[in-house]
């Protein structure tokens, strides 16, 4: 037997901005708050599915250096221009990591400045 993600750490100031951000980017919903400030978000359905949740660390400094993980997303319900802009009403803003333009994605960063990529293909949704 083979393991499957089932969670995604992303370490942040401020759970409760991204989780509104990450939400409405995914379709997710808050599955738990907490005492720390921490906050797991995921499908409707909750954790332990066939989609990793996404738990929102609560730090008061980011750590150094740059992030060795990003997340990749792909619509599914419209091309990739109109989720650019969606993504980008949303908060979200282009970064520029080197890119040539010639990429058929979109390197962007949440509120947080965490780098994430849209890509090209729509997927089909779950």
């Amino acid at each position: 037997m083979a393991c499957r993600i089932s969670e995604l750490v992303l370490g942040c100031r401020d759970p409760e901005v991204l989780a509104r951000f990450w939400c409405e980017v995914l379709d997710f919903v808050v599955l738990d708050r907490m005492d720390d400030g921490s906050m797991e978000i995921g499908p409707r359905e909750g954790f332990g599915g066939p989609q990793p949740t996404i738990i929102l660390s609560r730090r008061d400094e980011p750590e150094k250096g740059k992030s060795r993980l990003h997340i990749d997303v792909n619509a599914t319900d419209r091309d990739q221009d109109a989720e650019l802009e969606r993504l980008l009403k949303l908060g979200a803003r282009p970064a520029d990591i080197g890119q040539t333009g010639q990429e058929q994605w979109h390197v962007l960063a949440d509120p947080e400045g965490n780098e994430f990529c849209l890509l090209k293909a729509r997927l089909n949704p779950l």
